[in-house]
């Protein structure tokens, strides 16, 4: 008797820890999906995904590279300023010189041949007004330089300043070659015209680049 008692006892524990494993399943089926533990992965990019999956590779920002254009910053000495400050008067002076200068040589040019202290005063004249205007280009012409040489890294006005400059030196020869061709004696008609043609043809060319100076300034 007290054995198939144990045994009962036995089958009726082993048939209640049954059914309470039946019940866990269930009861986890029933848990709200919040409570349940999901499982944690890295959350990933969706073009870079769909990208590695196609063979693309990632895009990368360029590299921002220095700007190797920008103007560099030209310097001018403390002479180049008063340099550039004569030449400008200095061209200024010109204008009247030569027309001062034209009027007496003309007038001589027209009355050459006369007697009289009226054409001497008028040579000494034309003469003073001449050894002016040499001084004035002898001034021009090394502050010319000058400033070209200053300017040369400067990229500004570089075309302007090389046609100036050339015919200015253009203008110097001839100036030379007019004072050659003087002849204080009055001499022969041809050395008189010959004169009076390279004195004409000088002032003119350094008074079309000094006018070009003044309005193209680029």
């Amino acid at each position: 008797m007290k054995i198939s008692s144990h045994l009962s006892w036995y089958r009726i524990v082993a048939v209640g820890l049954t059914a309470s494993g039946s019940l866990v399943p269930s009861a986890r089926a029933q848990l709200p999906d919040s409570v349940v533990p999901q499982p944690t992965h890295a959350v990933e990019c969706g073009a870079c995904s769909a990208g590695q999956r196609v063979g693309l590779s990632p895009i990368v920002a360029p590299a921002v590279l220095p700007d190797t254009n920008r103007r560099k910053a030209i310097e001018y000495s403390s002479l180049y300023s008063t340099s550039m400050t004569i030449h400008r008067i200095a061209s200024y002076l010109e204008i009247p010189l030569f027309v001062a200068e034209y009027a007496i040589g003309t007038q001589l040019y027209n009355e050459s041949g006369t007697s009289g202290s009226e054409e001497s005063s008028l040579r000494d004249t034309h003469a003073t007004i001449a050894g002016a205007l040499g001084v004035l280009f002898i001034t021009n012409t090394v502050t010319g330089v000058y400033g070209l040489y200053e300017s040369r890294h400067d990229p500004a006005g570089r075309t302007r300043k090389w046609i100036h400059s050339i015919s200015m030196l253009i203008a110097d020869a001839g100036f030379v070659a007019t004072a050659a061709a003087a002849d204080d004696d009055g001499g022969s008609s041809s050395s008189r015209s010959t004169h009076r043609s390279l004195a004409i043809g000088s002032m003119g060319i350094a008074l079309a680049s000094t006018i070009m100076m003044w309005f193209w300034k680029n």
